[in-house]
This record gives C-alpha cells, structure tokens and sequence, in this order.
C-alpha cells in the first residue's frame, strides 16, 4: 500500500502541466503547438518569454522536490519511489493524453530532495556541457548520465538505482533530440526552431 501510495501521489504531484499552464495563462496559447512539442522549459523559452522558461524550470524542480519531501515526511522509506512516480507524471501525464516534458527540471527537483550532493556535481556538468555545445539537450542528458556516478562516488550507494532509473526515463525522452543531433540538426539555446 505504501509503495502504490508513494508511486501516485509522486505521479499527481509530477503531472502538473506548469510550462502548459503558464504559457496558456500568458496569452500564448499551446506550446506543444511550437518547436519540441514538449511542455518543458526549453520549449517555453522558444516562445522568446525568458521569464516564463525559469519559472517553468523552478515550478517543474519544485514539483519533483515536493513529491520526494512528502514522501519522506509520510512514506518513509519510499522516497525513491515517489521521485520515480514524479518524473513519469511529468513525462506522461493522464491530463495531457500522456504526452508530457521531458522530465530534466523535475529529475533535478527530485535529486535536490534526495541528495543535494549530486545536484552540485551535475549543475557543474550541466554548466560545462552547455557552455561547450550550445545545446541544451546535450547538458540535460550529461547531467543525469553522470547523477548515478555521482552519487556513488560520494558513498549514496543506495540512490544508485533510483538515479540509473531516472536516467534511463530522461534519455528516452530525448530520443528525438539524439537524432537531430546525429543529423546536426540539434536547435541550439536560443533558437526558436
């Protein structure tokens, strides 16, 4: 009972549709009409509103944070399972047919609430990975790939699993973006294709 209940509320609290929502609120309509078709912040920012992509990124952290804490808080022990929940949520959430983000800003709440430790490493490869590559796929995907390393190298043997998970959720996600970028034809950070 713990673990279904850990798994649907973390799933609840992780289909919020913030970047949908914010978007809608703003006059600017569906932006699963324009560039990736994702509700994620990156696609946001493609509407040129840089305020509503960071508050979409905040929004999206927090939700994975808070479905951790509430688990820590009232299902102790499944925490893992409630960040696990967040992130399907948000990457298949009921209300949008399925078809939701692509899960990087609420992997980062959900690992700021297991482990603050592991954001710290990740935020620096995120950081190097974009100033690199211009590209904001290829920082998302170098960050979660090195979360589950990053974790056992700082003795968080247990967080392990839960983080390959996430990691494995978040390039899948990417599927479209690894292809464009085999293509070359990745958008950069600013473009709004």
């Amino acid at each position: 009972m713990e673990y279904l209940l850990a798994a649907l509320s973390g799933y609840l609290i992780g289909s919020i549709p913030f970047g949908l929502l914010l978007t809608r609120a703003a006059g600017l309509g569906d932006v699963r009409n324009i560039g990736s078709g994702s509700i994620g912040a990156t696609n946001v920012l493609r509407t040129g509103r840089k305020g509503l992509a960071a508050a979409t990124v905040l929004l999206d952290a927090g939700k994975g944070a808070l479905a951790v804490l509430i688990a820590m808080h009232w299902l102790p022990g499944y925490e893992g399972v409630a960040a696990l929940g967040a992130i399907l949520g948000h990457c298949f959430p009921v209300w949008l047919k399925f078809n939701g983000g692509k899960g990087f800003a609420t992997a980062a709440g959900v690992c700021l609430a297991l482990a603050w430790q592991v954001v710290l490493v990740c935020a620096a490869v995120w950081a190097a990975a974009l100033a690199i590559s211009r590209i904001s796929s290829v920082s998302s995907m170098a960050s979660v790939l090195v979360a589950p390393i990053a974790a056992w190298a700082l003795g968080l043997e247990q967080l392990v699993p839960v983080l390959v998970v996430v990691a494995a959720i978040v390039i899948v996600q990417h599927r479209a973006n690894l292809v464009r970028l085999a293509k070359g034809t990745e958008p950069r950070v600013g473009s709004k294709e």
